[in-house]
């Protein structure tokens, strides 16, 4: 890895989970300046008051994004979660034209695992295609191709726990599930220090099957979880039953899709070479917050 490289760095998205993060992982990094953009400014108010210089932008304003990044020289574009079709697509080529024109010298991209013509998840094709873009763009750049985010388990498992039954779509399949944390440390790290053009898998340690994931949620709750094996389209059904929009419950149910495919397949020791600290198990994760897990009413 090379030494810390000159800012101003700059964070999109940064009133999220994963921007706010990386934010506060440059702070504490010693990285300056640092540069976060949002469409809610409110939500900074912490931030900017630690030095960080809040800006607006709207990835779907491309004008005004010409001057969100103008004098950075490092930036993390962080992918958005619009799951309107081709709506994202034209979200990040502005992005990255914004940063073109504003003359930045390196893009950090989130993508997504294995994002081919043969992903079975929806919005593949526009990590597919901004990934396409960067590289026509010429600016140097990195891609964090980031796995599913073991934090999702603790909305689903609470209700495994309280059933005794976590139903799934993905067969016998398995994915290098990942943290949040894991990847803020990760997209902070290549934003400090990556130089060169290059392509990561940031993955968990271990590949895990919901089979798996049973097992660790019986040994946390010492009651016997049963995964339960469903199809696709008895999992997108539920979901729209349960008051998930169509086109959400479109994407998720795809996620499942993906995993039995075996194309979530994928664990690296990316996050420990960027980082210098191995990535959580899922196992340690859900080990840590297994008082939300098994508190009454966490379902």
């Amino acid at each position: 890895m090379t030494a810390m490289q000159n800012g101003p760095f700059l964070v999109t998205g940064a009133s999220g989970h994963l921007g706010h993060r990386v934010v506060e992982l440059l702070l504490e990094g010693g990285a300056g300046p640092v540069i976060a953009t949002t469409r809610s400014v409110d939500k900074l108010t912490r931030l900017a008051a630690q030095g960080v210089e809040v800006r607006s932008a709207d990835f779907n304003n491309p004008v005004g994004l010409k001057n969100a990044f103008a004098a950075a020289k490092r930036l993390l574009i962080i992918s958005t979660d619009d799951l309107e079709p081709g709506k994202r697509l034209v979200a990040h080529n502005g992005a990255i034209e914004a940063a073109v024109a504003a003359g930045v010298e390196h893009i950090v991209y989130t993508s997504l695992t294995n994002p081919g013509p043969d992903s079975p998840i929806t919005f593949a094709v526009d990590h597919r295609e901004t990934e396409a873009i960067l590289v026509e763009s010429g600016i140097p750049h990195t891609i964090l191709r980031n796995n599913l985010y073991t934090d999702l388990f603790l909305m689903s498992a609470p209700q495994a726990i309280k059933s005794g039954q976590l139903f799934a779509a993905t067969g016998q399949g398995r994915a290098g599930y990942v943290t949040r944390e894991d990847c803020a440390r990760v997209a902070a790290a290549a934003l400090m220090h990556e130089t060169e053009t290059k392509t990561y898998d940031v993955t968990g340690p271990d590949l895990i099957s919901q089979g798996d994931l049973a097992a660790i949620l019986s040994d946390l709750s010492g009651k016997t979880i049963a995964y339960v094996p469903i199809t696709v389209d008895d999992l997108r059904a539920g979901m729209i039953a349960n008051g998930l929009p169509p086109t959400m419950a479109e994407a998720f149910s795809s996620f499942d899709q993906a995993i039995a495919k075996g194309h979530m397949a994928v664990s690296t020791n990316d996050v420990k070479d960027l980082t210098g600290k191995a990535p959580a198990s899922v196992r340690d994760f859900l080990g840590k917050n297994a008082a939300s897990l098994l508190k009454p009413g966490a379902a």
